[in-house]
């Protein structure tokens, strides 16, 4: 029961979260703890239903580096297993609306990706010594390109 209502309070404020952002363009809600924020749309790989997100995000030239560590917990965030089922999705970054396509980081890139997310956000070492899953990360690229 306790966690039925931490997660239906964690849907409240988020869903707080995702309109202050909308409705100020990200220049309230736009960063948590130093890092930037982006709002994540995906399709529920069950349901089908889009859900929007807010996640932090490691700008990499004209893609999108997104960290599924969902705070070092044992689960994966929901958007990454979406992500995984359906790797088309959209993005607010700012005022800007993007189309993305999403690819799962992997191999030998993965560690050179890891160490530069931790290098802009030092806070991101601790999750993964939090526990024993994979952290995903996932590059978010524009359509076109």
């Amino acid at each position: 029961m306790l966690r039925k209502v931490g997660m239906a309070l964690l849907r409240g404020v988020l869903a707080v979260q995702v309109w202050v952002y909308r409705r100020t363009k990200g220049r309230l809600a736009g960063s948590m703890g130093g890092t930037p924020v982006l709002l994540l749309t995906t399709t529920g790989r069950r349901s089908g239903a889009s859900r929007t997100r807010p996640v932090g995000f490691l700008p990499d030239g004209e893609r999108l580096l997104v960290c599924g560590s969902n705070g070092g917990a044992d689960r994966s965030p929901a958007w990454a297993l979406n992500l995984r089922s359906h790797p088309d999705a959209t993005v607010e970054v700012s005022a800007r609306t993007l189309s993305v396509v999403a690819t799962e980081v992997t191999g030998a890139e993965y560690e050179d990706v890891w160490a530069r997310y931790v290098a802009a956000y030092p806070g991101f070492a601790g999750y993964r010594t939090k526990t024993r899953r994979h952290l995903p990360i996932f590059i978010l690229e524009g359509r076109n390109g």
